[in-house]
């Protein structure tokens, strides 16, 4: 219970704020049809089956079954249907098209906080027209508060997220009883022929609106991303008991009031509220979108995290907010990037019903690619048969793909944001990833073989100086160039050489006794294998010092940890863009230095360059 409570604050916060803009925009929306009573039940019902189809069924009964090692999230699905280490053509689509889900992510990570935010705080125009030119600027100041906050972390508020957000959705479902309870004629709505009536007598119009239909579910990728925190069981109970009967009991109550005030359509969960609860309404449910809009962005962080381990991009300066829950991370680029954005995009759209036409896009996408994704699971990891597999998933893709094609035709209205932004990650992802394989490629044809380097040594052994030195190198089997640098130059060689290779697996988390491999090849060399899980922070020295092995030691006063550095020249080489090489070197330059990644005593550092055509 106490797990479930916390759920409902971190998972279900973005979809639970959702009542503030969704039923608003099928009726006030750019496509908002006639406000009917025909209209208003055709609606309610896709609303019901969507909950019910794409939310409970889609993502509770089958999608969070396709966990990896309990983490969720795309990129947590690409790792499991696809090597990390694998550039089969087959793996490479998938791996590419995984990619681009998370990039579509960063897109929804900047328009979440500015509409939950936005909309909440637009609650005052219905208090008091005179605050209506301060709704922009509250919203700001909201916003940047909360941003610059995340620094801190979120252990101790996070305690209170989960009261806050039960408070919520019983107010939600409060407000909606008090309407339904009026017109209970509502109700006739979970008869699925009103779905078919709207259809028939709206045609493409009726079509449209699903664009607004689906901002009631925008928060079902994160019930899949924020499995690892909490489980599986939690999250379901907490949306079968608590968020699925408070959002339905509430999207009802508001097509029972606009029933009866069709005009009440310009904002239908505050005018449900009575004129005295309109001010701590306001309040309350900026207070819901602040704790949605800290979901998302944990998330967002979260992702980062993934795709550094996973190889997706540069090394970041990743801070861990609390000691005892290693899930809670704040990266300084991205939070900062996404204060930036939602600033603008508040500044730029102006109301929650401009921000709206920009929103679902990106989520769209990513559903689509889930369900794509999904498929390759029941075939390979489950075993299921071809005709089932298909049947399945295609069934979710009818759904998946109707939204996502009702919301192509936001694209004009603000919707190329989210893609943009998408493209512009994606662009950076790819190009990091293509570009660290390309670089292996090249340290690896000019590698010179362990092998043979230990042959040649023992048969003209080098002076050799007390201690012992780590050289970091991602070709187990070659030999560093910084070691042969520095027999080059130094003439020496310590008493113990480890070669050590840090693996990322297609893993959450790595189990203590698989850590590490270490091997004695002679001659006093060693070769050391330290894998970690792509939700892991790499700590080098922590493993080092549980080595137990008979001559080898690391005395943090007598060990040196060598890393190269490589100086990368552009070249038109196949293979890569050349605009895209020159992009590559960029991040390159700008990744966080291994020293600190790998969390290195930095006097303890030498590093040694090279120049390597790229």
């Amino acid at each position: 219970m106490g797990l479930s409570l916390t759920a409902l604050g971190i998972v279900y916060g973005d979809i639970g704020t959702s009542p503030l803009y969704a039923l608003r925009e099928c009726f006030y929306g750019s496509h908002a049809v006639a406000v009917t009573s025909a209209n208003i039940l055709g609606v309610l019902s896709l609303i019901f089956w969507s909950l019910i189809f794409v939310i409970s069924i889609k993502y509770l009964a089958f999608i969070l079954q396709a966990d990896n090692q309990g983490e969720g999230g795309v990129l947590a699905l690409t790792a499991l249907v696809t090597p990390v280490r694998s550039f089969s053509q087959g793996s490479r689509w998938l791996i590419m098209l995984g990619l681009f889900g998370a990039a579509l992510l960063y897109g929804d990570g900047m328009i979440t906080p500015a509409i939950s935010v936005l909309s909440a705080v637009e609650g005052l125009e219905i208090a008091t027209p005179l605050l209506k030119p301060y709704v922009i600027p509250i919203t700001i100041v909201i916003l940047i508060g909360l941003f610059k906050i995340q620094r801190r972390g979120t252990a101790g508020v996070g305690a209170v997220f989960g009261p806050i957000t039960l408070v919520w959705f019983l107010v939600l479902s409060i407000l909606g009883i008090a309407q339904i309870i009026r017109e209970p004629g509502v109700l006739s709505a979970v008869n699925p022929l009103h779905c078919v009536s709207f259809f028939l007598q709206n045609k493409w119009h009726g079509f449209l609106v699903l664009g607004a239909v689906f901002l009631v579910m925008t928060g079902g990728e994160a019930l899949y991303a924020d499995m690892g925190h909490f489980g599986t069981r939690p999250i379901r109970m907490t949306w079968f008991l608590v968020v699925l009967p408070a959002l339905l009991l509430n999207y009802f109550g508001q097509g029972a009031l606009l029933m009866r005030n069709p005009a009440a359509a310009v904002n239908p969960l505050y005018q449900m509220a009575p004129r005295w609860a309109l001010y701590p309404m306001v309040i309350l449910a900026t207070m819901a979108a602040v704790i949605a809009s800290q979901a998302v962005i944990s998330g967002t962080f979260s992702l980062t995290m993934q795709a550094v381990q996973l190889g997706y991009s540069p090394r970041m300066d990743i801070a861990h907010t609390s000691a005892r829950k290693r899930g809670q991370i704040y990266i300084p680029a991205i939070n900062w990037g996404l204060m930036i954005a939602c600033v603008g995009l508040v500044a730029g759209f102006r109301s929650s019903s401009n921000l709206a036409a920009a929103y679902g896009v990106a989520v769209t996408t990513t559903m689509v690619i889930t369900s794509m994704l999904f498929y390759f699971v029941l075939r390979n990891r489950w075993g299921w048969g071809l005709p089932a597999s298909l049947l399945l998933c295609a069934s979710f893709l009818v759904f998946d793909l109707s939204f996502f094609g009702a919301n192509i035709s936001k694209i004009t209205h603000g919707g190329w944001f989210p893609i943009l932004i998408a493209a512009m990650v994606f662009i950076l992802m790819s190009t990091w990833k293509t570009g660290r394989r390309i670089l292996a490629q090249r340290l690896q044809q000019e590698s010179f073989p362990l092998k043979t380097f230990i042959n040649s040594i023992s048969l003209n052994s080098p002076a050799r100086v007390p201690g012992t030195a780590v050289f970091m190198y991602s070709n187990p089997s070659g030999t560093p160039s910084a070691l042969l640098h520095n027999l080059k130059h130094n003439k020496v060689m310590h008493e113990r050489v480890v070669i050590l290779n840090v693996l990322t697996e297609g893993l959450p988390y790595v189990a203590e006794e698989d850590r590490m491999e270490l091997e004695e090849l002679g001659q006093g060399l060693y070769r050391m294998v330290i894998h970690y899980g792509f939700m892991e922070n790499p700590d080098i020295p922590k493993v080092l010092d549980g080595v137990k092995m008979e001559g080898l030691e690391f005395n943090p006063m007598e060990t040196t940890f060598f890393l190269g550095r490589e100086t990368l020249i552009a070249t038109k080489k196949p293979g890569l863009a050349l605009w895209r090489r020159k992009l590559f070197i960029w991040m390159s330059h700008n990744a966080r230095g291994a020293t600190y990644f790998f969390g290195l005593p930095a006097n303890r550092v030498v590093e040694l360059g090279t120049h390597i055509e790229l």
